[in-house]
């Protein structure tokens, strides 16, 4: 099998759990560090799937590693390469296919709650699992392009994911474990501190409790969303 090609664009927001769910499935992956000025392929043919990790950076900003990104994931959709956007990789994803991402009404920050969609689309992907506990770190939000279908919300966020057949975005997190929760909370401490009066950010020690306990429960559902994604891979 091709690899799957992951991009990182933050060094502390590299792949988490989806590096651990591609080695049990002894699916071959490369890690792109944009981070580290990593070249961007000359094409997608090469690969089975892309993957598109977090960043603190806007889709909106002048940089130079945004305009040929997002034709590569206009190349993938249209040779059917299955996408996969986490947070800023969902915006980049809705950025390329049309959509918009603009500043969204609170920042969200820690534990929170999502809703899973009643549609068909969403019970395939989710199967009986009506909500989970996401984590969450963003101040923007994508708006769904063409033929998108719905398939996550928050109370502080009514796009937290969308499916186009084989391709999935996401504004949360489901790739989380423990050590990047922490990372993240050691860099963001003054962004937490900041944004504390958002109704939808939480204090780094809440964010630290039950932390195995919250990681465990959110690669279930991980597991289940990659496990139907890796059936696209060509």
């Amino acid at each position: 099998m091709k690899p799957v090609v992951i991009f990182r664009h933050a060094g502390t927001e590299g792949p988490g759990y989806l590096a651990t769910f591609l080695d049990l499935h002894r699916i071959p992956w490369h890690l792109v560090k944009l981070d580290e000025h990593d070249p961007l392929p000359a094409s997608i043919a090469e690969y089975s799937g892309m993957v598109l990790m977090g960043g603190p950076m806007s889709v909106n900003d002048d940089l130079p590693w945004i305009a040929p990104l997002l034709e590569l994931i206009r190349e993938a959709v249209a040779a059917d390469i299955p996408l996969l956007g986490h947070c800023l990789g969902g915006q980049l994803i809705s950025k390329a296919l049309g959509a918009v991402v603009t500043v969204n009404p609170v920042k969200e920050i820690g534990w929170g709650e999502v809703i899973v969609s009643n549609n068909d689309i969403a019970r395939c992907w989710f199967g009986d699992i009506e909500s989970f506990n996401g984590f969450h770190w963003h101040g923007e939000t994508f708006s769904l392009p063409e033929q998108a279908v719905h398939l996550l919300a928050s109370p502080y966020c009514e796009n937290q994911a969308y499916a186009i057949g084989k391709h999935l975005a996401f504004q949360c997190h489901i790739e989380m474990t423990p050590e990047l929760v922490q990372s993240w909370c050691d860099v963001g401490a003054e962004e937490v501190r900041q944004a504390s009066a958002s109704p939808a950010v939480q204090q780094v020690g809440v964010m630290m409790e039950n932390l195995p306990l919250h990681c465990f429960f959110l690669n279930k559902v991980a597991t289940r969303i990659y496990s139907q994604w890796i059936k696209g891979l060509n």
